[in-house]
């Protein structure tokens, strides 16, 4: 697979295309592209079609980007190339959270100053994940700083006569 460099003129969006983008996921994907780079390239048949990436698109249009790397996708039959536009933006709904992993990741990324809002969540949705969250501290069941001690390590000086247990006498 090769990445090119393309007009964003010169790609064509899929009229049929059945997923839409609000204006507030557009500035949330501009964003994302200018923090991050355009890390994601836009998958066009080819003839230029846009297959996959009309979201990113219309970001990379409202940052003033006049081209977008892409991957051509050729070998994809007219059926194949219908049904990849749905599947690419159905299969990532298919997928879940670890909510506990995705609140330390979060808490952690706050207490670097990361805007959290270019992770894509929504205030409230963060306040929720957020909610409760300790830091990864485990109060209720703290670990041990202690050392296991190896008694064959240490003479302690005195010895029960009754049951042979050595202690320090101090």
């Amino acid at each position: 697979m090769q990445i090119e460099q393309i007009l964003i003129d010169s790609l064509i969006p899929y009229a049929r295309n059945s997923r839409t983008h609000s204006d507030a996921q557009v500035a949330q994907i501009a964003a994302s592209i200018r923090e991050f780079g355009f890390t994601n390239p836009v998958l066009i048949d080819g003839d230029g079609g846009i297959i996959a990436g009309h979201g990113r698109i219309m970001g990379a249009r409202k940052l003033g980007l006049e081209t977008v790397p892409c991957i051509r996708l050729g070998h994809l039959t007219d059926a194949q190339k219908r049904a990849y536009v749905i599947a690419d933006n159905r299969l990532a709904l298919n997928a879940g959270w670890d909510d506990e992993m995705l609140a330390l990741e979060l808490s952690e990324l706050a207490a670097l100053d990361f805007d959290l809002q270019l992770t894509g969540f929504e205030n409230d949705e963060l306040a929720e994940l957020l909610a409760g969250f300790d830091g990864g501290n485990e109060s209720h069941n703290p670990e041990s700083s202690a050392k296991e001690i190896d008694p064959d390590d240490y003479q302690m000086g005195h010895k029960c006569p009754k049951c042979g247990f050595e202690f320090d006498g101090k």
